[in-house]
């Protein structure tokens, strides 16, 4: 392995990385708090200090493990989850759904941002590879974080979403599943269901919104 290549890889990808976890619990905590819980506030999660947010298995060792193993075909992690009472918030059921949705919600604002920063640096005549792919990662890092975490199963965002839009019975049900939903998860992802089945379609209507968005910022720099 080309540990300069590696190096390079991982200053392009460390601030955005950085940004979208930060911002994407952060979002949680205060969403919490808007709705009547206060429990990452008073644990000091409502913060863009990464530090707060880093989880050093999660965050650190299992991505770069999983990069060394696979040649960088394949990488998970995950963040230091913000922790949330969902039985202070106001209504909790239906509370749980903005919630868990400011997380993803923070992500696909950041992917915008990257792009329009892509577009401006490219559109302003600026050739410095660097910015250029930072800017690019910047976009696809938030769009995973994005797709991935509304995937509809606990404890992803996506499965509170679901617990807090279902009936009683059924939400129930599902919330049930939480304690193994991780290795679930983890196990479709290792067996490509994810990747082929949600990522790659949800991604793909991300990256059309964004385009399409960008349109009148692309002509004007044209």
């Amino acid at each position: 392995m080309d540990i300069s290549n590696l190096i390079q890889t991982v200053l392009i990808y460390a601030l955005p990385v950085l940004f979208a976890i930060t911002v994407h619990e952060a979002a949680h905590g205060y969403a919490a708090r808007h709705f009547g819980d206060n429990t990452a506030y008073m644990m000091g999660r409502i913060t863009l200090n990464p530090l707060k947010h880093i989880d050093p298995v999660g965050t650190i060792l299992m991505p770069l493990l999983l990069y060394f193993a696979t040649s960088g075909a394949f990488l998970f992690g995950y963040a230091k989850p913000v922790p949330v009472n969902f039985g202070n918030l106001r209504n909790p059921k239906r509370h749980m759904i903005w919630v868990a949705l400011a997380g993803p919600a923070s992500n696909f604002f950041q992917a915008i941002f990257w792009a329009v920063l892509l577009v401006a640096v490219v559109g302003s005549g600026v050739d410095e590879r660097f910015f250029i792919e930072m800017a690019r990662a910047g976009v696809l890092v938030n769009l995973v974080m994005w797709a991935f975490n509304l995937f509809p199963l606990p404890p992803l965002d996506g499965g509170r979403i679901l617990v807090g839009l279902l009936p009683w019975k059924q939400a129930h049900m599902v919330s049930r599943i939480e304690p193994y939903g991780f290795f679930i998860v983890l196990a479709l992802v290792v067996a490509g269901v994810v990747g082929a089945l949600w990522l790659r379609p949800l991604m793909s209507v991300g990256y059309t919104v964004i385009q399409f968005l960008l349109t009148p910022l692309t002509a004007l720099l044209r």
